[in-house]
C-alpha cells in the first residue's frame, strides 16, 4: 500500500509541474477544441480553450509507472501500452476538431471506419494478450467465486473493451468531469488489487489517480485546459484493462456507474429519436446536460456525478472483498 501511494504521490506532483509548460505549448500551437454543435448554449464558452490537455496526466503516467510498476512486473506494460495507444488514437481525433480546422462530426463514414477499426485493433490486442499471455479466461462473480470461460473469454472481453470504453469517453464534456470520475474508479480497482496481492498492477492504479487527480489542477471549473480525446481515450481504456487484470471485470458497471450512465443516456436518446420520429427521452444527452438544461450548474452536476462515482467505488470494492 506504501509503494503505491508513493507512485500516487510522485505522479501527482509531477503532472501538476509539467502541466504548466505543457499548457503554454498547447497555447502556443493554437489547439484551441471547436465547438461541434451538440453541446449546450453554455458550452460556447469553451470553445478556442486548449484542448489534448491529457498529455499532461498520460506523461505523467508513463514517467512514474515505467520505473515503478512495470519495473515491479512486466505485465503492467499491458495497460500503460494500451493507455498510450488510445491516447494516440485520440489524438487523431482531437486534431479534426480543432479551430480553425476543417470540422468533422465523427459520423463520416470513413473517419467512423478509421476510429472504430483502431479501438476494436487495440481491444483485439489487449483480449489476445490477457488470454495467451497473462492466462485471464475467468469471470469473477462476488460471492460465488469464478468461473472458467476458456476461449470464449476472448472474444467477450473484445465485446467489453469496446462498450466500456466507448461509453467511458462521452462523459468529458464538463469541467473536473471525466477526471474526477475516474480518479474514484481506478482507486477502487486499485485497492481491489492491492487486497489481491497484486502490488504492481495497484500501484499501477494508483499512479493514475495521483495524475488526474492533479489534472483537476488545470481542469477544475472554470477550466485552463480541456483533457480531449487524448485523455479521455486513455483513461477508458487503461481502466478497462486494469479491471481485467485484476479478473473483476464484471464489476465494471458498478465502479464506473457514471460511465454507464453517459453510455446508455446517448444509445437510449438516439434510438428513441429514430424509433418515435424525433421525440426525445432527455433534453440533451449525454445525461450531464440533461441536468445542466433542467436547472443545474455546471459544478453541481460535476459535484454530484463524483458523489454517485465515489459511491459506485466504494460498492465495488465491497462486492470484491465479500467472501
Amino acid at each position: 500500500m506504501v509503494y503505491a501511494l508513493v507512485a500516487a504521490c510522485a505522479s501527482l506532483l509531477l503532472t501538476i509541474v509539467i502541466g504548466r509548460p505543457v499548457l503554454a505549448w498547447l497555447r502556443r500551437r493554437g489547439y484551441g477544441k471547436q465547438e461541434s454543435g451538440d453541446e449546450p448554449e453554455a458550452w460556447a464558452a469553451r470553445t478556442g480553450k486548449p484542448t489534448m490537455g491529457g498529455i499532461m496526466f498520460l506523461t505523467a503516467i508513463a514517467a512514474v509507472a515505467l520505473p515503478t510498476s512495470v519495473l515491479k512486473d512486466v505485465d503492467v506494460l499491458l495497460p500503460l501500452l494500451a493507455m498510450v495507444a488510445a491516447g494516440g488514437l485520440g489524438a487523431v481525433d482531437d486534431f479534426q476538431t480543432l479551430v480553425g480546422r476543417q470540422k468533422l462530426s465523427g459520423h463520416e463514414t470513413w473517419f467512423w471506419a478509421v476510429k472504430w477499426g483502431a479501438q476494436v485493433a487495440i481491444g483485439l490486442a489487449v483480449a489476445l494478450v490477457l488470454y495467451f499471455r497473462l492466462d485471464l479466461e475467468h469471470v469473477v462473480v462476488p460471492h460465488f467465486g469464478a468461473y472458467r470461460l476458456g476461449l470464449a473469454y476472448v472474444p467477450l472481453a473484445l465485446v467489453v473493451f469496446v462498450v466500456a470504453t466507448s461509453g467511458a469517453v462521452i462523459t468529458d464534456g464538463m469541467d473536473g468531469l471525466m477526471a474526477g470520475v475516474s480518479a474514484f474508479a481506478y482507486a477502487a480497482y486499485g485497492v481491489i488489487a492491492l487486497a489481491q496481492g497484486q502490488e504492481a498492477l495497484g500501484a499501477f492504479a494508483f499512479t493514475v489517480v495521483g495524475a488526474t487527480a492533479a489534472f483537476l489542477w488545470y481542469n477544475a471549473n472554470p477550466a485552463q485546459v480541456i483533457m480531449g480525446e487524448v485523455g479521455a481515450q486513455s483513461l477508458a481504456v487503461g481502466l478497462v484493462v486494469v479491471a481485467f487484470m485484476t479478473g473483476w471485470w464484471l464489476l465494471l458497471p458498478v465502479i464506473g456507474v457514471i460511465f454507464v450512465a453517459e453510455g446508455l443516456s446517448d444509445v437510449i436518446q438516439i434510438g428513441y429519436f429514430k424509433a418515435s420520429g424525433g421525440k426525445r427521452v432527455f433534453r440533451m444527452a449525454p445525461i450531464h446536460y440533461h441536468f445542466q438544461l433542467g436547472g443545474w450548474a455546471e459544478t453541481q452536476v460535476v459535484a454530484r456525478f463524483w458523489l454517485v462515482g465515489l459511491l459506485g467505488a466504494l460498492a465495488g470494492v465491497a462486492l470484491a472483498l465479500t467472501d
